[in-house]
Formats: C-alpha cells, structure tokens, sequence
C-alpha cells in the first residue's frame, strides 16, 4: 500500500494532486474513523488563507456531514487553534487545511484527535483503508440524520485569549515586529501582542489568497532581520503559513533558531522549577552546539528522529513539558498539544521582559557550530549502503577521530527522496564542507 498520508498529514498541488473528491473521501472516512460509537459528532474545521482553501473546506465538509457529524466552521485560524480548541469546544476531530511553510500552489489535510494529537500511523491508515475499500460499513444517512455545518464566529477570540493566557507578562514598552507571512498569524498574532501592550511593527500581514509564504514568513526571514534594526525593534517573529512555528531575529537582526529558543525556554523552565527532569527533548538534528550548552547548565538534551511527531511522542511518554526542532516548531505540552507559533513568540518575549537583557545576550548561553549538509543522490533500495559497505564505514570512523570529539557525522536516508543525507558538524566549516562532500561521493559512487 502506498501511504496516503506523510508526515504532516495529506499534502500535495490543490486541485491537482489533493482534489476536491479526496478532500471528500478524507472528511466521510475521517469522520467515520474518529467518531465511531459517538452520538451526533463534532469535528472542527480550521484553514489557512491559500486560496485553495475554500474549495478543500467545502468539500471536506461536505464528506463529514454524509455521514451524520457536525462540522463546526472555523475560519482561518493558526494550526494550533484548531488543536487548542478540539480540547476546549470537547470534539471528537479537529481538521486543518494547510500545506504549513509551501509555496500557495499546495495544500494539505492534517486530523488532530478528540485530545488535540496528531494521530497516530495507525489511525491514518484505517482512514486510507476505508477509502480505499469504498466506504463499506459506512453510513449514509438521510433526512435528519444527515449532519450540519455550523459557523463558530468566536473561535479565534477564544484562540487568542489562550495564547495571551500563557504568560503574565505584560508587554508594555517592548517594541516587536511581526512577520505573519500572509497566512494564519496576520490576526493572532497581532492582536495577541497588541493586546499585551507591546508596540508592534508587522509585515506581510495582508494575505489575498495567492501570498502566502510569498518571500517572508519563516522561510525567509531576510526582510524581517532587516526590518527589526531599521525599526529599532528589540525583536522580531516570522511565522509560517499555518502559525504552528516561529523563528526569532534579536535586535541586532540576527537569525534566532529553535535550537537556540529551545535553550533559553529550557534554561528559564528550569530556573522557576518547570522543567520535568530537568529534560528538553530535541531531534538528532539539533545543533552540537545545543547539546554542550545544555551540558552546562545541567540540563538534558533528549533526542528523537526528525519530525515534531517524535519530539511529542517523547514528550508524551516522559510528561517532558518542553522539546521541538530547529525550524521552529516548538512544543510547550503545559499549554497546547503541537508546535505554536504565537505562543511560542510570546514566551520568548516575557523571558527578554523578565529578564531584563536583550534577545543577543539571552543568545549568548550557546554557541552555533558550523553544520554542514551534502545530498547523496542513491536508489531507494541503495539508501542502507552506509551501513553495509565497509569502505564507507571505515571513512565515517576516519572523519569522526578527526573531529576528536567535537563535532560528529549523522547520515539520515531521505523518507520522501532517492537521497541519503550527509551532515558534519564540527569547527571548521571549510573543512567540514570539503568531508562531507568526499563522504557524499563515495556513497554515490558505491551505488554504481
């Protein structure tokens, strides 16, 4: 069976690859799976502002509502308003139509459960299972029991009053810009940080439907790292389309990564006793840099696969209260079950505030060392070769006694392309940059 769904959900060119019929066939199946034994369900329905949203929402909902559910209409909202909210409104489904940080020609369908979680594989393919055995066993009902849709007109107020909530700081005299990529932040964010009494700078605030993501937002924060020094701002956020992540820029209108708001959440968690186990759980690709930082403040770098999933599977299993990646992707599980892109911003901003330091110096408890990546471009059933091939091996364990321990090798076999990736992290970029390459051709020329 080819997985319908991937990382994130089902993803794909709207209209092209993700139709208005399998946006259908997602909400009949998805409403079938998830309500099961539920009298009269609930499922909420949130978008981001692509363009492509109205057709998929019209036609998922429609799937939902033949089979008897609700569907509670949100509106555009962040991805984590529609996972907040499943929990508040006690849904049995949250559905959010977003390709996240693509470009607008995208679009994706990710479920949350009746907890606010992602769901599991499992869950995942029983929907493409019913799908693909043409809906057998489930119901359609007719005159009143055919479901209906209804309109919550507060739902982003409530989202906002929540991400407010997660902090008692007020914002006053702080200066803030806000980078809302034309997607799902323009309005949370700025009202959150307005309604905190910070003064605020914004761009890319005005989505039209064909913007999103359009050369701002967090996969590009140039503009954002220009605008926070023209403007004299003591920060700067960029979000993504769908507002689940943030990256930082301090005042100087340096780039901010997770690895580095992970640490200092981390560093402050702890000093105010919040930290369970005094542990972060991270993914491998989490800068060195990361893990000797945490060494020194005795804290405990937790790491996990690639992918916000693992990071909260972990989580979950430790009650860890807080881990995420270096894009951005944050998770606070005290507040919210994903990635959340405002509160995330908001909780960087009340540690400058309490603090009483600027963003560069709460920076300056970690040190970013040179990471560099090469792309091996091998057939898929060649992506093992690194841990068969015994040249390849011994080249790995040649490059590793170089780094004597300050820097490492992680080889990771792509899950979506022909490639097998080569990252070294080390001291010396021009060096590190000429090893990763020799190590990508040898796994290239291995495969000949």
């Amino acid at each position: 069976m080819i997985r319908m769904f991937g990382t994130d959900g089902v993803r794909g060119i709207a209209n092209m690859e993700l139709t208005a019929n399998l946006a259908y066939n997602l909400g009949r199946a998805g409403a079938f799976v998830l309500t099961e034994g539920a009298h009269k369900p609930k499922i909420l329905v949130g978008k981001d502002t692509r363009i492509s949203g109205d057709m998929l929402e019209s036609a998922l909902v429609a799937g939902i509502l033949s089979v008897g559910a609700e569907a509670v209409i949100l509106g555009v909202v962040p991805t984590p308003a529609v996972a907040h909210l499943t929990r508040k409104y006690n849904a049995d489904a949250g559905i959010m139509i977003s390709a996240s940080h693509n470009p607008v020609e995208y679009n994706g369908i990710k479920f949350f459960d009746e907890k606010g979680y992602k769901l599991s594989d499992e869950l995942e393919d029983q929907i493409q299972s019913v799908i693909e055995g043409d809906f057998y066993g489930v119901p359609s009902p007719v005159g009143t029991g055919i479901g209906r849709q209804v309109v919550e007109i507060g739902a982003l107020d409530e989202y906002i009053d929540f991400a407010k909530g997660t902090t008692a700081t007020n914002l006053e005299g702080m200066k803030i810009a806000l980078d809302c990529a034309n997607g799902s932040a323009y309005e949370a964010a700025v009202r959150g940080f307005r309604e905190l009494n910070a003064e605020i700078y914004v761009i890319n605030d005005n989505p039209d439907g064909t913007n999103i993501n359009e050369k701002c937002g967090s996969t590009h924060p140039e503009e954002l790292m220009d605008y926070v020094v023209r403007k004299g701002c003591d920060m700067g956020f960029a979000f993504d389309g769908d507002a689940d992540r943030c990256l930082a820029v301090d005042e100087k209108g340096n780039l901010i990564n997770g690895d580095f708001i992970l640490t200092i959440c981390a560093k402050h968690l702890k000093e105010i006793n919040r930290l369970k186990d005094d542990t972060v759980v991270v993914t491998v690709m989490s800068n060195l840099g990361l893990d000797i930082a945490c060494q020194g403040l005795e804290i405990n770098a937790l790491k996990t696969r690639v992918g916000d999933r693992y990071v909260l599977e972990e989580m979950i299993k430790g009650k860890y209260v807080l881990g995420g990646e270096q894009s951005g992707h944050i998770i606070f599980l005290d507040y919210n079950t994903t990635g959340d892109g405002l509160v995330t911003a908001l909780q960087i901003a009340s540690i400058v505030k309490k603090q009483k330091k600027t963003l560069s110096e709460l920076c300056s408890i970690m040190t970013n060392l040179p990471q560099v990546l090469a792309n091996a471009v091998v057939p898929n059933d060649k992506k093992n070769i690194y841990l068969e091939d015994e040249e390849i091996k011994e080249e790995i364990k040649r490059i590793e006694r170089k780094l004597q321990g300050k820097g490492r090798v992680l080889i990771r076999p792509s899950g979506t392309e022909p490639l097998v990736r080569v990252m070294l992290e080390g001291e010396n970029q021009e060096e590190l940059n000429k090893m990763a390459h020799n190590l990508a051709d040898m796994i290239v020329q291995k495969c000949r």
